[in-house]
């Protein structure tokens, strides 16, 4: 067994590390830096770059990489070595301020949303001091920002640091109404939950559709897929185990803080619990687990999938946001206390959010908007599409109380009974937790429960930040102006709690009783990404972004037209890849099988004396579906050519909604169909049951 202790951080230039090998001077002028956001000067930088050059060299580092996160949603790297002619044939290994500070990419082939043109190729690289350089595969790792030539932001890292900035600056002017003044930030505080599925690596590499789209286009349901429950927390096979020992110790050698890992509701389906961190270092986190998911699976002989629906008829995953506000002195500002209903602080901070949520709920719902995610949303396994809030009895009762003005007297605290005199009692809970809210609190946090597995936590946190702070803002404004503080807050939770309740819904969010309920209470039901993303580019939306300098309106429009040129091209290799195994695959293997049925049927026939109903009643119903299938297929082949004419955006997504995915659903139903009639000797691919329950 490794000394957990010894190799967490080992790779890692932390703290520890900077302390040891920096000057004092230098040292404090870089924590400076990194905790008041001053100005790094070029000779501080040159130290450090010294200092990290040889702490990564005795690591066995030759390159060092500008390692960021273009609006893929992926990360990206360039690598360059440290040697540099020494003049006499040699090398001397050189790492510089300037080196460290700033890089230059070729940004021509990232998404921009039309930010720059084709031809107008540089980007810029700038070192996140907030984020720990570390090193991978004998590289030196630099987190870094991305922008263009002409200074927008071209990644996922800058507008999370502008929108936790944007979230310091307004809660601090409100705490400061409560008269702290100990604290000097204000953090957001994330913990991701990442749910993932692993299938034998061979059998993956059979089916074009996981290898080209992470997702299978075909396939019936097995006989036994999650009904039983059985796989659920269930005992780790042994090939899952060593893989998720080999990824937890590579985690914590890059200071990664994995925590909790266990099987999930679906065969094949796992997942790993990071602990809370800032919001920018947890998003590194994340990116890093996922890469890492993929390629330590590949070692064990296994294929990750992290696609949102992997496998039709069985749970998808998610990757639940656990958001919270905390100070730099430590203190959780959505922490309810012993006496919640007596806690001023804390519940000015949760009717905030309250309100947050309710007035840009259509926004929370874009930040989980994706092609791969629209067939997770409102299925009996994740939160529907409808963004409501789940507080739990308590907390309702006690906002229901300061809203009519009544006395709350607390609940009262339980021991925990479960029948068994030698199990030891302990107190039980007030409340429930719901697992069917896309956006719940758990004791001290909320989870955002929409968020697809394959995102990055960037962008649904950047909109959680964001419009706290537009909240935030607002109770600042008017608590400033008050001349009874404690009255005024009162009135202010009050009244606020009273406008937006709407949006708290404790029950059964599976329930069709709830469409309709929310629909009563004005909420919004954006069912798939093209009804959701028009909402991010709205005036509301431009106004609230653009006044806490999260986007400006260039930024916001490109990301937009990202967001739905990426739905358009997902849906476009899905159905080209569906066509392809068609033609490919499915229709020579039923031609296969129809021709020695027919084979053996004439044989039957020219002997005589067989009952030949079995052979005929196989080829006829293959047949019938065989005409069907080519009448399908070619539908989809028409459709598809017929949406190079759409250039509008909008439009051009609408068709791939309403046009492309019905023919891609037609397509799939007959080809399931005949994978449950044609012998399994001729269907050309694994099939649910081998996937789902390949890894022994």
């Amino acid at each position: 067994m490794k000394d957990i202790k010894k190799i967490f951080g080992s790779m890692v230039f932390n703290d520890i590390v900077m302390q040891a090998r920096l000057p004092k001077d230098i040292y404090k002028a870089l924590k400076k830096t990194m905790s008041q956001g001053t100005h790094l000067e070029l000779d501080v930088a040159n130290k450090v770059a010294n200092a990290m050059k040889d702490w990564a060299v005795e690591k066995g580092a030759t390159h060092f990489t500008h390692w960021f996160q273009p609006m893929t949603g992926t990360t990206a790297e360039k690598h360059d070595s440290f040697i540099s002619p020494s003049g006499d044939g040699r090398i001397i290994m050189e790492f510089s301020g300037k080196e460290l500070v700033r890089g230059e990419s070729d940004a021509s082939s990232f998404p921009s949303g039309g930010l720059r043109a084709t031809f107008e190729a540089r980007g810029y690289t700038v070192w996140d001091i907030t984020s720990y350089a570390f090193i991978k595969d004998g590289t030196l790792y630099i987190p870094t920002a991305f922008c263009s030539y002409s200074g927008e932001a071209l990644d996922k890292k800058t507008p999370l640091l502008r929108s936790m900035e944007a979230v310091d600056k307004q809660s601090m002017r409100i705490l400061k109404l409560f008269g702290n003044k100990s604290a000097r930030r204000v953090i957001t505080t994330v913990g991701p939950e990442q749910e993932y599925f692993l299938i034998d690596h061979d059998m993956f590499l059979e089916r074009p559709d996981l290898v080209y789209t992470g997702r299978t286009l075909f396939g019936a349901r097995p006989p036994k897929g999650q009904e039983l429950e059985d796989h659920y927390f269930g005992c780790l096979k042994p090939r899952v185990s060593d893989f998720m020992k080999e990824l937890e110790e590579e985690l914590w050698k890059l200071g990664v803080y994995a925590k909790t890992k266990h099987n999930e509701t679906a065969p094949a389906q796992h997942e790993l619990a990071l602990i809370f961190t800032t919001a920018n270092i947890s998003t590194d986190h994340n990116q890093l687990t996922m890469e890492l998911m993929k390629t330590i699976a590949n070692k064990h002989g296994l294929a990750c999938l992290l696609h949102e629906k992997p496998f039709a008829g069985v749970n998808g995953s998610g990757k639940h946001n656990n958001w919270s506000i905390s100070t730099d002195t430590g203190t959780n500002l959505l922490e309810p206390g012993e006496t919640p209903y007596e806690n001023a602080q804390f519940l000015l901070f949760l009717v905030a959010v309250i309100k947050a949520v309710d007035e840009y709920q259509d926004l929370l719902r874009v930040s989980a908007a994706s092609a791969g995610n629209d067939h997770r949303l409102g299925g009996n396994e994740a939160p529907p599409a409808i963004v409501s809030m789940f507080l739990g009895d308590e907390l309702t009762e006690i906002l229901e109380a300061l809203e009519s003005g009544s006395d709350y007297h607390g609940k009262e605290k339980h021991q925990m009974e479960i029948g068994v005199t030698v199990l030891p009692h302990f107190p039980k809970d007030t409340t429930d937790r719901n697992r069917t809210s896309p956006f719940a609190f758990t004791g001290n946090k909320f989870e955002f429960r929409m968020v697809g597995s394959t995102f990055s936590i960037a962008g649904p946190n950047i909109v959680l930040n964001t419009v706290t702070a537009e909240v935030f803002r607002q109770f600042a404004d008017i608590l400033e102006k008050s001349n009874n503080f404690t009255s005024d807050l009162a009135s202010l939770v009050r009244t606020t709690y009273k406008a937006h309740k709407r949006i708290i819904f404790n029950g059964n969010n599976y329930s069709e009783e709830w469409v309709a309920e929310a629909k009563r209470r004005g909420l919004s039901n954006l069912e798939n990404t093209v009804d959701a993303l028009p909402a991010f580019v709205s005036q509301k939306s431009i106004e609230l972004f653009t006044q806490h300098h999260v986007y400006t309106e260039t930024e916001i429009h490109s990301r937009y037209e990202i967001l739905m040129d990426g739905y358009c091209k997902t849906l476009h290799v899905e159905a080209l890849t569906m066509v392809e195994m068609v033609n490919g695959q499915i229709i020579p293997a039923c031609i296969d099988y129809q021709n020695d049925l027919a084979k053996l049927l004439d044989r039957k026939k020219r002997i005589g004396g067989y009952d030949t109903s079995l052979e005929a009643h196989l080829l006829e119903q293959i047949s019938k579906k065989s005409t069907c299938l080519l009448k399908r297929v070619t539908d989809l082949e028409n459709v598809i050519s017929d949406s190079k004419d759409i250039q509008e955006i909008l439009a051009h997504a609408c068709f791939y909604r309403d046009k492309i995915v019905p023919a891609m659903s037609e397509l799939r139903l007959i080809v399931d169909e005949l994978e449950t009639i044609v012998a399994k000797k001729y269907w050309p691919l694994p099939i649910y049951g081998e996937l789902l329950y390949s890894v022994v």
